[in-house]
């Protein structure tokens, strides 16, 4: 199917010649409040307020204190190296070349790269005068959230459904994490029809996913982390290897998806 893959990527420019200090929010969850919507309305992934926070499922509730860190990017210098750089942001390599798509240990003078604040700067910025608590503060702050969730309001439907889908992991054939980008059928020259034949103009609620079928076969059902229930309806030149793109009905809300490294489970 021809289609245009839309992104939206935000990026600060900072000088490489100095630091600028990470600053971490702390977000107070409202009613109605989803992992989505506030990764959307703060540009960062699920996967990393997930990671931020220590939480180990889509479940937030009313009145939970969220930490969020906004990523920055960084400036490389003569002299820099990875190992340079994620010391001084503590971080790790592994993250710093999975964040950037870097394929080896090399960097060059004036290469942008993305820093994600670490979840133990989210802890610095905490820390109390109890020093067994220095290395555990997320585990801490999340645990009150486990023991106390039944007193809180009722989850809402969307993430009941979250929930139910996560446990069920007796469907679970594989599991890997994809490069993820969206697309729409609403713009000009696109066609609208899938790989397979699935008028998505005509069908604009389908849960639909472009993939690679040597990795991912047309037709599979599939669980996108952020997306939810869909099926392999769909092919694209650009979709190769571990990479998918999903079908979002309406331009803005596509764009609004951008890319991100994703969770994907292929269900039997």
């Amino acid at each position: 199917m021809k289609k245009s893959i839309l992104s939206l990527t935000a990026v600060v420019a900072i000088s490489g010649a100095f630091t600028i200090p990470v600053q971490a929010e702390e977000v107070t969850v409202k009613n109605g409040d989803t992992l989505w919507g506030l990764s959307q309305s703060h540009k960062v992934s699920v996967e990393d307020i997930k990671s931020w926070n220590q939480l180990t499922s889509d479940y937030i509730y009313v009145g939970d204190s969220l930490h969020i860190s906004q990523e920055e990017q960084y400036t490389v210098k003569a002299g820099d190296t990875l190992s340079k750089i994620a010391n001084k942001y503590h971080v790790s390599i592994k993250d710093l070349k999975s964040w950037n798509n870097l394929n080896t240990d090399t960097i060059h003078p004036k290469q942008a790269l993305v820093i994600k604040p670490a979840a133990n700067k989210v802890e610095a910025a905490s820390t109390g005068p109890d020093n067994k608590a220095e290395h555990a503060a997320p585990a801490q702050e999340t645990a009150p959230v486990q023991k106390t969730a039944p007193t809180q309001p009722e989850k809402t439907e969307k993430e009941n459904n979250v929930s139910q889908n996560e446990s069920n992991q007796d469907n679970v054939a594989k599991e890997m994490t994809v490069r993820a980008t969206a697309y729409t059928a609403d713009c000009q020259g696109c066609s609208g029809v899938t790989a397979t034949g699935v008028d998505l103009k005509a069908n604009p609620n389908q849960k639909v996913i472009s993939v690679d079928p040597s990795v991912i076969p047309l037709g599979t059902k599939v669980y996108v982390e952020g997306y939810g229930y869909a099926t392999a309806a769909d092919t694209g030149s650009a979709i190769k290897g571990n990479k998918v793109d999903i079908f979002i009905p309406n331009k803005e809300d596509a764009l609004n998806w951008g890319v991100k490294n994703v969770n994907l489970k292929i269900l039997n």
